[in-house]
């Protein structure tokens, strides 16, 4: 059974064999926002996740035909490289079988802590299906990735030492499978039940927060989210129960706003995390919780983000706060023409950030040149002055989005 003592040996059992990361306190956020906010840094640990914390806990309890056997689990993200360096610490075999569709990055990561990768099935479901069937041929230990006591209480060590470090108002927490703020919930209200635990879903894939309201488990209805890492279909039997006993309230926000949160960290804080590291900051976003006043510790569960994902989120982002501008003509095509184009850019006090000119484009009329031009600009008012200049010299243009 899952108990205080349980964690606290989780905690010494993982010392000295992975990070005690660090809980920053942000200026920036805690004007924005009027409260006092602490990050706790999980994209600074092993693999890049919280995830190694409850791996090395589930090795550390495994028999010795456990070990000599090997393990097997079922992932395409940071549970199969959190299992893959504990399995390489541990010095066990490990197969992580992973969707074929998943990204080389993902794949090239779990084999660089040793793990062997088998690509199995379109799905994690198809993945995880082939994976129990190979436990079972093999008699490899399954590791499950969030729904196992041992893997909850190694997470919960992170609950211990946000209680290290200050004491909350408000503790919010990204949520998939459960694994992480069950644990961090135990940890904390077995030591304090006036700390408030918050869990945030994307809406896109919000299994938790619909079993709760339903009072049982229930199947997310879309997978279609940028917040990979807790985008589960199900929420485990033994995390439903715990979070429905110590976690105080589930909260959905929108992919937008996780984007949002992650580039803000990135731009205010130099701080780089995923999709799901950023769902909490989104809540103080969309307003979903209230921390005015408070003393509030945001999860930032992970940093292993898809850089191409990364490009097209600081782009949205800089197009929705003004400073990014795409502005598409169709030119006569004379000589100065696209120098006059220019020249507007450069005197509202803009950067092009690309250019375009294609002559061969079919929706062009004949005689006519087609510009695409994607501006780095300061604010809204510089962009008003752009456009402005644009009007008097009378071509014709329309901002595309």
């Amino acid at each position: 059974m899952l108990s205080y003592d349980r964690i606290v040996r989780a905690g010494n059992e993982i010392k000295g064999k992975i990070h005690r990361t660090p809980l920053f306190h942000s200026t920036t956020f805690s004007n924005m926002f009027s409260c006092d906010v602490y990050f706790k840094m999980e994209n600074f640990q092993k693999t890049g996740s919280f995830k190694s914390r409850g791996a090395m806990v589930k090795f550390s309890t495994l028999t010795a035909e456990q070990k000599k056997n090997g393990v097997i689990t079922a992932s395409a993200g940071n549970h199969a490289q959190g299992v893959a360096f504990a399995a390489s610490y541990y010095g066990v075999d490990a197969k992580i079988v992973m969707p074929e569709t998943t990204p080389p990055a993902k794949v090239n990561a779990v084999q660089s802590y040793g793990g062997t990768v088998i690509l199995k099935g379109n799905s994690y479901d198809e993945a995880h299906e082939y994976a129990v069937q190979v436990s079972v041929d093999e008699k490899r230990e399954f590791i499950e990735a969030y729904n196992d006591e041992d893997v909850i209480a190694g997470q919960g060590t992170i609950g211990l030492e946000i209680l290290e470090d200050v004491k909350p108002d408000i503790v919010i927490v990204p949520i998939g499978g459960g694994g992480l703020i069950s644990g961090i919930s135990f940890a904390i209200k077995s030591k304090n039940k006036d700390i408030k635990i918050i869990g945030v879903e994307s809406e896109k894939a919000n299994a938790m927060e619909l079993s709760i309201k339903e009072g049982k488990i229930v199947p997310y209805t879309s997978n279609d989210t940028i917040a990979d890492g807790i985008a589960v279909k199900y929420p485990g039997n033994i995390t439903f129960e715990l979070v429905k006993k110590y976690v105080d309230g589930v909260v959905t926000v929108s992919d937008e706003n996780i984007a949002y949160a992650l580039f803000k960290l990135l731009e205010r804080e130099k701080v780089l995390v995923e999709p799901s590291g950023a769902a909490g900051l989104a809540a103080l976003f969309e307003n979903k919780i209230d921390v005015k006043g408070k003393k509030v510790v945001i999860v930032l569960s992970g940093g292993n983000v898809n850089f191409l994902l990364l490009s097209n989120i600081i782009y949205r982002a800089l197009e929705m706060e003004n400073k990014l501008l795409r502005l598409e003509f169709n030119l006569p095509d004379h000589p100065g023409i696209m120098e006059k184009i220019v020249n507007a850019i450069s005197s509202s006090g803009a950067n092009i950030y690309h250019a375009e000119v294609d002559n061969l484009n079919k929706d062009t009329p004949i005689g006519y040149q087609y510009l695409l031009f994607t501006i780095n600009i300061l604010d809204k008012s510089r962009i008003d002055e752009l456009l402005g200049s644009l009007d008097k010299l009378g071509y014709k243009y329309r901002i595309i989005g």
